[in-house]
């Protein structure tokens, strides 16, 4: 693959309505969350539908069900580091360390989950997510703001689950989830990418969408499933192949003349 973030002139003017729509999306839906009352951490989230010990592994399947992450992350890493890590990409290379991390993570607040574990789980989390947006930041509105946004969006992230953590509140936390998932919609409903393959992003956010469906649905899968697979372990699979198709769309987009 050609390396493209050569192709993208860093002259490039700002187009202040194409602005004007990410940042009024993005500030106005943070207000709008802290308008609503704070969301506390619902203790029965710790309480998943399986389970079963296999071989002395507590939650065996809701352990086990992480390894995709690793995999995917660790592919994702590989593509982004065969090439020079110029500032389009580091918010790609941020996503895919934090992918993989989030299978450690996950995986050790499914072994003893309580709010101290997903402290790890959420961390990796949270920080891919901004990872993604700085991403579509640059993709979609200008190449030169990945470079200027990346830290603070990454501590940003970190904040979201320090708050959550110390207030038991998770307005925030959420926000950071959801937002870069509307700057998808936003990004490919209305504006025009200066990559190929855009449409595969819309196909990512529909696997985790789907994963977040499964999951909320924990306990009756299970049961459906004759307890065979919850709908928390389908969620971890969903994402995954989310991930992977992000992996796909780094790999396979090409630079498009405007």
């Amino acid at each position: 693959m050609m390396w493209l973030t050569s192709m993208v002139s860093p002259s490039t003017p700002i187009s202040n309505w194409r602005l004007v729509v990410l940042f009024t999306f993005v500030l106005g839906s943070l207000v709008w969350f802290f308008t609503l009352s704070p969301i506390p951490q619902d203790l029965a989230h710790h309480s998943l539908a399986d389970s079963r010990r296999v071989l002395g592994i507590p939650n065996t399947i809701d352990v086990l069900s992480n390894l995709p992450f690793l995999i995917v992350g660790i592919l994702g890493i590989r593509i982004v580091m065969q090439h020079y890590l110029k500032p389009l990409s580091l918010g790609w290379l941020v996503l895919f360390i934090c992918v993989s991390l989030v299978s450690v993570g996950s995986a050790y607040y499914h072994w003893a989950p309580d709010n101290d574990s997903l402290v790890w789980d959420r961390l990796p989390l949270t920080v891919g997510f901004m990872g993604l947006f700085v991403s579509l930041v640059g993709e979609y509105f200008d190449p030169r703001l990945p470079k200027m946004t990346l830290i603070p969006a990454i501590m940003v992230g970190i904040s979201s689950v320090i708050y959550w953590r110390l207030t038991d509140d998770l307005r925030f936390y959420i926000w950071v989830q959801y937002m870069p998932m509307g700057v998808i919609v936003i990004s490919v409903a209305l504006l025009k990418s200066r990559f190929s393959h855009s449409y595969l992003l819309a196909v990512a956010l529909g696997w985790y969408l789907l994963g977040k469906l499964f999951e909320a649905n924990d306990a009756a899968v299970f049961r459906y499933s004759q307890e065979v697979v919850s709908g928390h372990s389908i969620k971890h699979l969903l994402a995954a192949a989310g991930c992977y198709t992000l992996v796909v769309y780094f790999r396979r987009r090409r630079f498009l003349e405007r």
